[in-house]
């Protein structure tokens, strides 16, 4: 028999204490809520009594899950070529984890189609031996995996803006995704090539037709960055940067540059295309804040959000992700009152280092109106700030790592909307 559940609210708005999830859906009402009470005969429907579709070679989502996508896409400029990005659906995921097919995307001149076999990696600059990598060299490499969000420098920029945009979770925050990357650590090759002492940076080059490239300080290359080969289990996606990529875990996603070509040392940064006319932080009076590379802490609430209508009074469960590039969330904290009290989110397991960790929360929703609001805290003691602490340091012309709290407004009659509280 369940104890008695105290289900006083632990702030504002009917948020109830996060541990009551511990305690069984019967402990928080939600049989009543979301399934039938009372035993009834269940139907035979007709898949039951027909034999299924045949087996595939690489399988596929369910047809009833066709909405589950990336985008939206952006206007066809270029005759179906040049840049652009696509993001992923965070309102329909659920855990830490995104499925391959629906990890954000981006690209500066389209996706090449390259032959694994003729592609190749040069480390060369400030090393004593220059040295040249196939995929089939690098496979033979001790590999090493881990799980890391990437997050594009422009995810949530709308968010700057005067007025509240319209959009969902994933148009407003889709640029951000997280996955199982095995590969080589870049420390083990920088090893056997022999770095100069006088190497300070290195200049990481893709082989798309942009030819992107970024510096990177040379001591996070001999720390956590990765050659990685392998996305969740299979080889990297294309549009993920087969045959493959430079992780950076933590840092800005346009650093981790993709169908990497090249890496080579040198003693400064060398003042790049896109990291001077973009991914620096435009602040206050013109300045600008260049090589700000870790995406600081952040949280979004993806459910309930835009595009997930509630459906009447009842308790629901409050769910998002929070995630860090400078370590682990340390807490997450949840408000529907736009701010006014906060109450702890369970962090479900596990919490790791420079990953998207989902956090929950029960909310007894009474129909009436309410703001939704979470806030991270990393392990550093950084805050996620709100919309007027950041907007007082960069102002409203910032473009990149955006980061303040988001706020979702809920009515009366159950539509979610993005909001300025």
């Amino acid at each position: 028999m369940l104890e008695h559940i105290d289900e006083t609210p632990v702030a504002g708005n009917g948020l109830l204490d996060r541990r009551m999830f511990l305690r069984g859906a019967g402990a928080i009402g939600l049989v009543s809520a979301a399934g039938s009470a009372a035993a009834e005969t269940l139907m035979v429907p007709a898949w039951t009594k027909t034999p299924g579709a045949w087996l595939q070679g690489y399988g596929q989502p369910s047809r009833f899950e066709g909405n589950v996508a990336r985008g939206p896409f952006p206007a066809d400029l270029y005759g179906g070529i040049g840049p652009g990005s696509t993001r992923a659906p965070l309102q329909n995921l659920e855990g830490m984890i995104t499925p391959n097919g629906l990890h954000f995307e981006r690209s500066h001149n389209g996706i090449p189609d390259i032959n694994p076999d003729q592609h190749r990696l040069l480390i060369h600059g400030l090393v004593k031996r220059p040295l040249t990598f196939t995929v089939e060299a690098l496979s033979r490499y001790p590999m090493t995996s881990r799980i890391a969000f990437i997050e594009c420098a422009g995810n949530s920029g709308a968010l700057y803006g005067p007025k509240a945009a319209e959009g969902t979770a994933q148009s407003l925050h889709g640029l951000v995704s997280c996955a199982e990357w095995t590969g080589v650590p870049l420390a083990m090759l920088l090893e056997e090539a022999g770095v100069d002492p006088a190497a300070k940076w290195f200049i990481a080059e893709g082989a798309d037709a942009a030819s992107m490239d970024r510096s990177v300080p040379l001591a996070k290359g001999l720390d956590d960055a990765m050659i990685a080969l392998y996305q969740n289990g299979e080889r990297i996606r294309p549009s993920n940067g087969y045959p493959m990529r430079l992780l950076l875990p933590g840092y800005q996603g346009n650093m981790n540059v993709k169908w990497l070509r090249r890496i080579k040392l040198v003693r400064e940064p060398a003042m790049t295309r896109d990291e001077t006319s973009k991914y620096s932080l435009l602040l206050k009076q013109g300045h600008v804040a260049q090589f700000n590379f870790p995406m600081d802490a952040k949280s979004v609430i993806t459910k309930p959000s835009p595009g997930l209508t509630m459906t009447g009074p009842g308790i629901y469960e409050i769910s998002g992700i929070a995630w860090s590039g400078n370590g682990k969330v340390a807490k997450v904290e949840v408000s529907a009152d736009g701010g006014k009290s906060w109450a702890l989110a369970a962090l479900s397991d596990p919490v790791l280092s420079k990953a998207l960790t989902r956090f929950r929360i029960p909310w007894r929703w009474d129909g009436g109106p309410a703001i939704l609001q979470s806030r991270a805290t990393d392990d550093s003691g950084y805050v996620q700030p709100t919309r007027e602490q950041q907007i007082g340091v960069r102002g409203s012309l910032a473009q990149y790592h955006c980061n303040l709290i988001t706020s979702w407004g809920v009515s009366a009659a159950g539509e979610v909307k993005h909001v300025y509280a």
